[in-house]
């Protein structure tokens, strides 16, 4: 059985190409950017003939949801890949909040399609991810090699120009590879010198990197020979409130020697995605760890690696406050100023060149940012900026 969301007043988005490439504007604030779309996938979504999962994370209720659950949760969007037809790829994470209650959560892309001149978006289906080839040497929770959320914390995702998806997770932290349909086609690739407690391969070794902290974002350059995977935590030694973000060769399957710092407006902020722009720029969410009414802090800013200022950081230009962004037209029935007021938002795409598709991930069912004491559904927005970002074309087609 499909599900169909709305999208509720939406705008009209143009999924055109972005304008030439030029020089990047002055690094200074955008202005304030305007809801143009609004969308709601229902918290209570599951995969049709899903297995039961949520065995391992209590009876609840929790937001007035019982657990277990006779299907698997269409939730927790931690990635998200824009296609040319106008449909998305969305990553759910690994389920449950952690390794140790996760076991049952199948990981899982899901296939969606917005239609803003209907209202409407289809959820078209999607496929689990896979290593018949056991390509991975530890050992898997499940026999026939399903992954679940008890093998890998998935939170990133980016799409090759074969159609291969390259995936990053934060239990190593690994970089995976995976085929159209999402089998594994190699070894889990990790990050040299860093290692999460929860990595297979610790060993006794003392973890240098927080629980879950690793590849929250990924992008991928635009002539898609690197990938740019950005750590969520502070590696032991750096500089608190600073994130690594490192650069892979995809031919080569090897990371370069080129790593670049990006800097949270404060240490106890994390990131949620990022996404390319051009050569030297990305746009990454950054966010506190509130929701509701205490969240004070998310925010997408564009990041430059040409640090202008010498610092050794990427340079930071503020482009969306997504707990004030201006919804004239009371777009979903919000007024005038909308908020994004979700722990963790954790999906960005670039529609055109002033317009973003961004994604909350609902942690189903324990958050609830929108509505006290109700689970957070997965909402999906559209952000049209407050002016062009002058993106090289191959960000965008």
């Amino acid at each position: 059985m499909k599900r169909i969301l709305t999208i509720i007043g939406a705008a009209a988005v143009t999924f055109g190409l972005a304008q030439p490439a030029t020089a990047a504007p002055p690094a200074d604030t955008f202005g304030r950017a305007t809801l143009t779309g609004f969308a709601v996938l229902p918290a209570e979504t599951f995969v049709p003939g899903s297995e039961p999962s949520g065995s391992a994370i209590g009876a609840g209720p929790f937001n007035g949801i019982s657990a277990p659950f006779a299907g698997q949760p269409v939730q927790g969007f931690s990635g998200v890949v824009r296609r040319s037809d106008g449909t998305f790829d969305v990553l759910s994470d690994n389920g449950f909040g952690n390794k140790a209650n996760s076991a049952d959560f199948l990981l899982r892309v899901h296939h969606i399609r917005p239609d803003v001149s209907t209202g409407t978006v289809t959820v078209l289906g999607g496929f689990n991810l896979s290593d018949p080839e056991r390509h991975i040497r530890f050992p898997l929770t499940r026999q026939d090699r399903v992954l679940t959320g008890a093998d890998f914390d998935v939170e990133s995702i980016v799409r090759a120009s074969d159609g291969t998806y390259w995936i990053g997770d934060e239990f190593g932290p690994f970089l995976l590879h995976f085929s159209a349909d999402g089998e594994l086609l190699g070894a889990p690739i990790p990050l040299p010198g860093v290692k999460a407690p929860e990595n297979p391969d610790l060993g006794g070794e003392a973890p240098n990197l927080g629980s879950s902290k690793g590849f929250e974002g990924m992008a991928r350059s635009v002539d898609g020979k690197r990938l740019y995977p950005l750590l969520e935590g502070t590696v032991a030694g750096d500089e608190p409130g600073t994130l690594r973000m490192y650069e892979f060769d995809v031919h080569k399957s090897a990371y370069t020697k080129r790593r670049w710092i990006y800097p949270l407006e404060s240490p106890s902020n994390a990131i949620g995605d990022a996404i390319t722009v051009d050569r030297h720029r990305f746009l990454v969410i950054e966010r506190d760890n509130e929701q509701g009414d205490a969240a004070k802090f998310k925010r997408v800013y564009l990041a430059d690696t040409r640090d202008r200022d010498h610092d050794g950081k990427l340079d930071k230009t503020l482009v969306a406050d997504l707990l004030d962004l201006a919804n004239p037209k009371k777009i979903g029935g919000f007024g005038t100023t909308f908020r994004f007021p979700f722990q963790t938002i954790e999906d960005i795409a670039l529609l055109d060149d002033q317009t973003l598709a961004i994604l909350n991930d609902n942690n189903f069912p324990f958050s609830s940012g929108r509505t006290a004491g109700k689970p957070d559904a997965n909402e999906f927005i559209t952000v049209r900026l407050a002016r062009p970002l002058h993106a090289d074309r191959r960000a965008i087609s």
